[in-house]
């Protein structure tokens, strides 16, 4: 079954990357360019996963992650955490928040899988039918 992730960071070039580490796998991807759009999407579309960046313009994630936690309809999604400073602060504020894990940038590909599959059941795209 698909599943549908939420990718909310500020650097676009952030979210290509988690899109193409995500591309053999058997998932929907949307976006977000900060804390409050992030927000928007989410009550919009309802993913299985949130991959939220801490450090951005207009809402910073650890907010967004206090206010999707407050939100019935939203606390349940598990939520990882990226963040370019492995600060101990921000780190431990958004566990206590309900964040299911985080991730320091730069990331690899394998570790952001690793981390989702973790997190939510993530299948490789069935191949192609033969036509």
């Amino acid at each position: 079954m698909t599943k549908k992730i939420l990718t909310v960071d500020d650097s676009k070039t952030v979210r290509l990357i988690i899109q193409r580490a995500l591309r053999a796998h058997d998932c929907a991807i949307c976006e977000a360019a900060n804390g409050e759009e992030g927000l928007v999407v989410a009550a919009r579309e309802k993913p299985d996963l949130i991959i939220l960046d801490i450090t951005m313009p207009v809402m910073d994630g650890v907010t967004m992650l206090g206010k999707l936690k407050e939100n019935p309809d939203l606390k349940e999604i598990p939520v990882i955490m990226l963040t370019a400073e492995s600060s101990i602060g921000n780190v431990a504020t958004a566990a206590r928040l309900g964040a299911k894990d985080y991730l320091v940038k730069p990331f690899k590909d394998d570790q952001l899988i690793g981390k989702l599959k973790a997190a939510v059941e993530l299948q490789l795209k069935p191949p192609p039918a033969a036509a």
